[in-house]
């Protein structure tokens, strides 16, 4: 790598300009993703559906392109299977609350996952938290109080679809637990292959079982297409590129750039006006977010 573009830190971390602007470039498309699910005429399952089926040939060259050497055994193929299973409930979850509520709002609850994933750390250790640790949580509960609150203010629709993202960030945290063990020994590719193999059919039944359209209507193929390139191709590619050349804080405060993005997109093109109250809430529930990724590894970024 050229030194005059790349200079490692004191931790080790080295980044060059082609490492940050990937790591945004990732974060805005991925941010991109809960517009994309309202223009798609299909339903939100079935968006999900298609986020995953469309790409799969594509999965599959870059997965072969950076294979590792360990075998696919048993063990592995399980793990890879639950985790398919949560991913699946959560982007179920988490488009059929992007239906229901703000752009913004969507997009910091569904990746809640990290403090989750925060929470059940000091509770499978048993031990107290940190002072970080402890103003993370604080900051996440007032955060969404705040924002339940304002969406409870404005419909209970809106107020629902808080509460589904806030479960898609649950199921979120339950999919990293097995995706990051398998991770490590089969590569990000890989995984990301496996699991949405796992995961396509899933979304599927569950689509077909609450009667959702699943082939595109008026509005064609274009924005589930888009979906499936910008989120599980172009986001995923770009932040793989990128992640391993940053410190974890400064991954969190990239992660911050989606609702950012999500707010913009929500008020230009949906008119969702955020207000002294809303913005409060969103910079609890972001910091908090940051705070979380601090102490340990990073896992999939949405």
């Amino acid at each position: 790598m050229d030194r005059a573009t790349a200079s490692p830190d004191k931790n080790g971390f080295q980044a060059g300009a082609w490492h940050y602007a990937a790591l945004i470039g990732g974060n805005l498309a991925l941010a991109l993703g809960p517009w994309l699910v309202r223009l798609a005429d299909t339903g939100p399952v079935s968006a999900a559906f298609w986020r995953l089926l469309l790409p799969l040939p594509l999965l599959a060259l870059l997965a072969w392109r950076g294979r590792s050497v360990g075998p696919l055994d048993r063990k592995l193929a399980l793990l890879c299977m639950l985790a398919g299973t949560f991913f699946a409930f959560d982007l179920a979850s988490w488009h059929i609350g992007i239906e229901r509520t703000r752009l913004a709002n969507a997009t910091l609850f569904g990746n809640a996952g990290a403090v989750i994933l925060m929470v059940w750390g000091l509770v499978a250790a048993r031990r107290a938290p940190t002072g970080q640790e402890a103003t993370g949580v604080v900051a996440a509960l007032a955060g969404a109080a705040i924002l339940l609150g304002r969406s409870l203010e404005i419909s209970a629709t809106t107020f629902l679809g808080d509460l589904f993202c806030l479960a898609a960030g649950l199921f979120y945290a339950f999919y990293l637990l097995p995706a990051q063990r398998a991770r490590s020994m089969l590569g990000p590719w890989a995984v990301l292959l496996l699991v949405s193999l796992a995961a396509s059919p899933l979304l599927l039944v569950l689509a077909l079982a609450t009667g959702e359209p699943v082939w595109p209507g008026a509005a064609g193929w274009a924005p589930v297409l888009v979906l499936a390139l910008s989120s599980q191709v172009v986001g995923q590619g770009l932040l793989v590129f990128s992640l391993r050349h940053f410190p974890p804080l400064l991954i969190g405060m990239a992660l911050l750039t989606q609702p950012a993005v999500a707010a913009l997109v929500g008020w230009l093109v949906f008119g969702e006006l955020l207000l002294p109250l809303d913005i409060l809430g969103m910079v609890l529930v972001g910091a908090a977010l940051v705070l979380a990724r601090v102490p340990g590894k990073v896992g999939r970024v949405r």
